[in-house]
């Protein structure tokens, strides 16, 4: 920092600045993580506590504002399919010793969107648009295994801790809130991001959607539907904008290129299916 740099900034900031600098130096430090599954290294400078909280007062809010669809049976197929890859994610945080806890909710949302996305925690929304794509449970599988995979590999908390070392510095979540705290839930808005409409989730990087394939696709093995589905189904969603890609997708790693790695990981992902065949008596989907 130049010498008269700190001139610049607000008094208040003046005053905090020695406590910032060693906030930054330790988040460098212990904000790296390791992504499930995948091993990728991730910066997180946000505790999962802080994070559901403020997605469970978002995911209300756009509930709220929502026609949410009740005891019919597609809701019941989403719930039912929901808690078994919930399940699924549960006992692999169990048996790798993460320390993470989900509070599971299962929405449906009457709207011709073809979307699905989780919020951080495990607050999940399905619109009906995307139902007539899945063709059923194993299609809802992968939605939901790959929507699930983003909040367990904690995306949203990434890409929120990038925007605010970038905007704000490196610095605690605490100390932001308590001396930007507009500015920081605006940041939250953006990373994790919600519309005031139908709460759409602002798109992930490629990266993180290409990561999210696979460790869905090992959910949706792990809870017994067949992972063989994530192609046809991701073949389809490529061709239900009528020659353009629906909003869904309109981020996500090109059709091919998405296709082929799921080829690739397919033989990974079966022997999860059918290890978890194989322990429950042959029953998988």
């Amino acid at each position: 920092m130049p010498p008269n740099a700190r001139h610049f900034l607000p008094s208040r900031f003046r005053k905090l600045l020695p406590t910032l600098l060693l906030l930054a130096v330790a988040a460098i430090f212990t904000g790296c993580v390791s992504a499930p599954i995948t091993g990728r290294n991730q910066l997180i400078l946000v505790p999962n506590s802080e994070m559901q909280a403020m997605a469970t007062a978002q995911y209300g809010e756009v509930l709220s504002q929502s026609n949410v669809v009740t005891g019919t049976p597609e809701a019941r197929m989403i719930e039912d399919v929901g808690r078994r890859i919930a399940s699924a994610t549960d006992e692999y945080v169990r048996r790798s010793g993460l320390d993470m806890q989900f509070e599971w909710e299962f929405s449906l949302i009457q709207s011709d969107d073809l979307n699905a996305w989780c919020m951080p925690g495990g607050k999940i929304a399905f619109y009906t648009g995307i139902l007539p794509v899945c063709q059923g449970p194993n299609g809802v599988a992968v939605v939901m295994g790959h929507e699930v995979a983003h909040a367990l590999a904690r995306h949203g908390a990434e890409r929120f801790s990038q925007a605010l070392a970038s905007q704000l510095g490196v610095v605690a979540l605490d100390v932001a809130l308590r001396n930007q705290p507009t500015e920081t839930r605006q940041l939250w808005m953006t990373a994790v991001g919600a519309g005031l409409t139908f709460g759409v989730v602002l798109p992930y990087g490629r990266k993180q959607e290409y990561e999210a394939d696979h460790i869905g696709l090992i959910l949706t093995a792990m809870a017994g539907f067949d992972p063989r589905e994530a192609i046809p189904f991701w073949q389809r969603m490529g061709q239900a904008g009528g020659g353009q890609p629906p909003e869904f997708m309109s981020t996500h790693p090109a059709g091919q290129n998405r296709i082929k790695q799921l080829q690739e990981l397919m033989p990974e992902a079966l022997k999860y299916y059918d290890n978890r065949a194989a322990g429950s008596g042959g029953s998988r989907q």
